[in-house]
């Protein structure tokens, strides 16, 4: 189960933006600790089958797949993937200097409903997840994929707003 010790599962939604990174770097300083899973969720809104295995997964999910795996260009290209050297180093990093198991999951479809449901399967024992900063009039017309998560996820739920800068 979920939460006992050395069994942590912490989920951190990315799309790898610079939300995404600053929710990372947040989840590092403060949450994460030796003997963590990170569990890395990235959603593809629509499956590109041609250039990637999604028709095999997309109701599940990929396989769980090591941080050293998808790191190769090769193999993130096969779940259509674009990892972005930035976020591959930083996650590298953390792995090495929190003692974390890094791995990453890819979904396709919704993000909303696909993040809650990799929450229930996995169970996490937490979520993070980066805002991207819409006003009012904007998180209202677009929908925002934190606020459904916090209101709908079954685990304690962090939004990491942007620096202003």
């Amino acid at each position: 189960m979920a939460g006992a010790g050395g069994d942590r599962w912490v989920g951190l939604a990315t799309d790898f933006s610079e939300g995404s990174r600053g929710a990372l770097r947040w989840a590092a300083d403060n949450l994460l600790r030796a003997g963590d899973q990170l569990l890395l969720l990235h959603v593809i809104k629509e499956a590109d089958y041609e250039q990637s295995e999604a028709i095999l997964w997309e109701s599940t999910g990929s396989p769980l797949i090591p941080l050293p795996e998808f790191s190769i260009p090769i193999t993130a290209k096969k779940y259509g993937a674009k990892p972005d050297a930035e976020t591959l180093d930083l996650l590298n990093t953390v792995a090495r200097e929190k003692e974390v198991m890094v791995v990453v999951k890819v979904l396709w479809g919704d993000p909303r409903e696909k993040l809650c449901q990799a929450i229930n399967e996995m169970p996490l024992s937490c979520l993070v997840i980066g805002s991207r900063g819409l006003g009012k009039l904007k998180r209202v017309l677009l929908g925002s994929v934190s606020d459904y998560i916090v209101n709908n996820a079954t685990c304690p739920v962090t939004v990491v707003k942007p620096h202003d800068g």
